[in-house]
């Protein structure tokens, strides 16, 4: 058991001499407790010097050992579920030197990556995808006519998705072989809800089933007949509830439940199984956050880690803590339910990183956690609407794209009064491509009915989300991941005229720059130094057509500015209605680029894209020339 990370890296002998799976193989069975405990303790020791996800990775240390001890990877497929556990996948698998380069730019991503490695067989940021992908590679080795294994690793918080449904419902119909690993430890990101993962947890522990069970055996075993037929009704009752019987009548031969921390016993297990015909599930039980006591203790406050800085950089840091967009919301939400008891609060797993704790603990009747679960976050949300309530969606930009049929067909078309509140919309920095937040404006802005919202600091913030509170229908707030820029806070509740923008700065240059969201303070740097018209367009959508015609008579350029695919975004609002209306002006729309972009810190990616100071000057100063 570790209490502290280690600073300096730790003795791992054995570890250093796998380079690759087929090293960690040659192995006798007797030393692979000995490469539990070292990649346990260079997990933590990279983890803390890079940051980023390691509980999960810290629960399935023994598993991902014995699972490439067994199997013959990367010949045979091993599809990780979301990948904030597949850190000791990347140690083994010929990373171990480069993981002091995990979320920086050029460096090894935070999730599997096939672009990385022939070992990461499936892109995972997003969960619930594990099995679906598996069932694909399976009938791509029917098709080739191949015997290589095809195993999926997917953890109980992610069988809450409907995509894992779906998929388990195929699996069972089609004639194939594969191996499903629900790894469960009953957790998350935050704890893990719903009457799935409750089942798992209390699947044997119910006290009143056990002071029953106990309490007969004592009475009727002094009658035979009588605790014959009593043991035969248990039986049947256990089978009626028993994770086998779930599992058996969608078609899979069931295994479990086995400690996930035995790596012998994992071992065993699976070289018995893993030539068994047809759709098998292993369900193994861990701790998430194993071997380390912090993350044991508080597993979903440690689900991921910041970069430990050494207490000298500590002391020449600013003091001043900033608030995140995250913790604003949070307020905001706590603030506007003081006031209105219609006001409901839903989240899909994303309570603490939404800013939401505060909230659940105050109103517990009125928060709603539906777990990984976004379509039915925002259509349970439509429910409500029907009927006299005020929902308010906090989820992430990259996960309300997985419910976005949802806002369309549940939301949008019924008009109903819904209140999105889009966290970590734009780059997101280390999390790369799978969480940037890239394309919300340009998906949200084509739905009829919507009101679409890109607040610049933390005040227009709370006046956004409050406008959009007592907006009539679907409305949508987006802002970014991180600290807050410490401007003054107004304590009221304040709201802002629908579809009407801001000017921030009067220039003479004949250029306006019209800034959508969090790039204001770089936009009013570059206003300044080209002495340019400054403009907080605050709204996408209904757009401001009555400040943008008066720009395009008195400048010769509009510039947009935004934190969002160009394709599609804001900038294309812009550019539609100066086409509508035959203005004669020039558009210059800077974003981001069209292409993915890859992890790293997020001022850099910004800086890269053109969208810093100098970039936004230089792209100014170009079109002019």
């Amino acid at each position: 058991m570790f209490e502290k990370i280690p600073l300096e890296r730790p003795d791992t002998p054995l570890l250093d001499s796998i380079d690759s799976p087929a090293d960690l193989r040659e192995l006798s069975p007797e030393q692979l407790g000995d490469v539990v405990n070292e990649l346990r303790h260079y997990l933590l020791f990279t983890v803390g010097k890079t940051g980023g996800h390691f509980g999960a990775g810290l629960g399935v240390v023994e598993l991902t050992i014995a699972l490439h001890y067994v199997f013959d990877t990367p010949e045979d497929k091993l599809v990780w579920d979301v990948g904030h556990q597949s850190y000791p996948h990347k140690i083994l698998t010929g990373r171990r030197e480069q993981m002091l380069t995990m979320r920086q730019s050029d460096g090894l991503a935070a999730f599997t990556n096939r672009n990385e490695s022939d070992y990461d067989t499936f892109g995972a940021g997003h969960s619930s995808t594990s099995i679906s992908a598996a069932l694909g590679m399976m009938i791509s080795a029917q098709q080739q006519e191949s015997e290589r294994k095809i195993v999926a690793v997917i953890g109980d918080g992610a069988m809450t998705a409907g995509l894992s449904f779906e998929a388990l419902n195929h699996a069972g119909d089609l004639e194939g072989d594969i191996l499903i690993i629900l790894n469960d430890n009953n957790m998350s990101i935050s704890r893990n809800v719903g009457g799935l993962s409750s089942y798992f947890a209390r699947m044997w522990a119910s006290k009143p089933y056990n002071v029953l069970r106990s309490g007969s055996k004592k009475v009727l075993s002094a009658v035979p007949p009588a605790w014959k037929a009593a043991h035969r009704a248990e039986e049947y009752m256990k089978g009626m509830v028993s994770p086998a019987t779930i599992f058996e009548e969608l078609g899979f031969t069931y295994f479990g439940l086995i400690d996930g921390h035995d790596v012998d016993g994992l071992v065993n297990i699976l070289n018995n199984i893993k030539d068994l015909k047809g759709p098998r599930l292993l369900h193994v039980v861990t701790q998430k956050g194993k071997g380390y006591l912090p993350a044991e203790e508080d597993p979903f406050g440690m689900h991921a880690l910041s970069k430990l800085v050494p207490e000298s950089e500590i002391q020449n840091q600013s003091s001043v803590s900033l608030p995140s967009y995250s913790n604003i919301f949070g307020n905001w939400l706590c603030q506007m339910a003081e006031i209105d008891n219609n006001l409901i609060g839903i989240t899909p797993a994303m309570s603490e990183g939404s800013g939401m704790r505060e909230f659940e603990e105050l109103y517990p009747d009125r928060f709603f956690d539906v777990g990984i679960a976004e379509q039915h976050a925002v259509t349970f949300a439509a429910g409500m609407a029907c009927d006299g309530l005020k929902p308010v969606v906090a989820i992430y930009s990259s996960f309300l794209q997985r419910g976005y049929d949802q806002l369309v067909h549940d939301v949008a078309i019924q008009n109903l009064d819904v209140l999105f509140a889009i966290d970590r919309a734009g780059l997101v920095g280390e999390d790369g491509p799978t969480h940037a937040g890239s394309f919300d404006l340009s998906y949200l802005r084509c739905i009829p009915n919507m009101l679409v919202m890109t607040p610049s600091d933390e005040e227009e913030t709370r006046k956004m989300l409050t406008a959009g509170y007592y907006y009539k229908g679907p409305a949508a707030v987006r802002y970014p991941r991180g600290k807050a820029t410490g401007c003054e806070i107004d304590k009221e509740l304040k709201d802002l005229e629908i579809g009407k923008a801001k000017l921030c700065r009067e220039g003479k240059g004949g250029v306006a720059i019209l800034v959508f969201g969090t790039l204001l303070a770089k936009g009013k740097i570059v206003a300044e130094e080209l002495d340019a018209t400054l403009v907080d367009m605050r709204f996408v959508k209904p757009i401001d057509e009555t400040l943008i015609k008066t720009l395009a008579n008195s400048h010769s350029l509009l510039v947009t500015l935004e934190e969002n695919a160009i394709k599609g975004g804001a900038g294309s609002a812009v550019n539609e209605y100066i086409e509508a209306e035959n203005l004669s002006v020039s558009a210059l729309n800077l974003g981001l680029p069209d292409r993915f972009l890859e992890h790293g810190k997020a001022d850099d990616m910004l800086a890269a894209c053109g969208l810093d100071a100098k970039g936004i000057s230089s792209s100014i100063r170009q079109r002019l020339e």
